[in-house]
């Protein structure tokens, strides 16, 4: 049951409005300098097929989770070191 409170918490922290300004930030910069490297030569010699956009965008999405996840353990961390 634990599991499945934590998994519950760490996905509607996905959508959570004070998280999201910095995960979004940190997406767009993490994601961008990705893209660049893994991508870039191929959007600038128009060699972009529909698998590369697919893991183009992943490429932004996963830095955007990797930030909710840390900001989520960080906030569930102080909220027990309150508790004590």
């Amino acid at each position: 049951m634990r599991h499945r409170n934590i998994i519950g918490g760490y996905l509607s922290s996905l959508f959570d409005r004070q998280l999201m300004p910095t995960a979004f930030k940190v997406a767009l910069f993490i994601g961008s300098l990705l893209f660049t490297i893994n991508h870039g030569w191929a959007l600038l010699t128009d060699q972009m097929t529909a698998e590369r956009w697919i893991s183009g965008t992943l490429t932004y999405i996963v830095p955007y989770m990797v930030s909710i996840h840390g900001q989520y353990i960080g906030r569930k961390e102080r909220i027990a070191k309150n508790r004590k």
